[in-house]
C-alpha cells in the first residue's frame, strides 16, 4: 500500500495549521514604536507618494461644482413649486393673497 504524504509534511491525520508553522504565525508581533521625528519623516515620504491636483484642475473642479448645484437648486425648486399646486388644488386651497 501507498504512503499518503502531507503537504505540510506533518502526519496524515494531523490537522491543518497545527505544525511548527503555524504556532509562528498565530503569534502576535509587537508593534513597532516610533518617535515623532521619525514619525513627521514618514509622513512626508508618504505625503510625496500622493498625486496632488493642479491648480487648473482645482479651479475647474469648483466651477463644476458651482454649475451642478446651481442645476440641482433650479431643479427642486420646480419640482416644489409643482408639489405646491397640486397640492393647493386638491385641497381647494386659494394662498394667492398670502404668498
Amino acid at each position: 500500500m501507498a504512503k499518503q504524504s502531507t503537504k505540510s509534511g506533518g502526519k496524515a491525520g494531523a490537522k491543518p495549521g497545527t505544525g511548527a508553522a503555524a504556532k509562528d504565525a498565530e503569534a502576535p508581533k509587537p508593534k513597532k514604536s516610533v518617535g515623532p521625528v521619525q514619525f513627521m519623516r514618514q509622513v512626508r515620504q508618504e505625503g510625496a507618494k500622493v498625486t496632488w491636483t493642479t491648480r487648473n484642475e482645482t479651479i475647474v473642479s469648483t466651477i463644476m461644482v458651482f454649475i451642478m448645484v446651481a442645476f440641482a437648486s433650479l431643479f427642486f425648486f420646480g419640482v416644489d413649486q409643482f408639489w405646491r399646486m397640486v397640492v393647493n388644488f386638491a385641497l381647494g386651497l386659494d394662498l394667492s393673497g398670502i404668498l
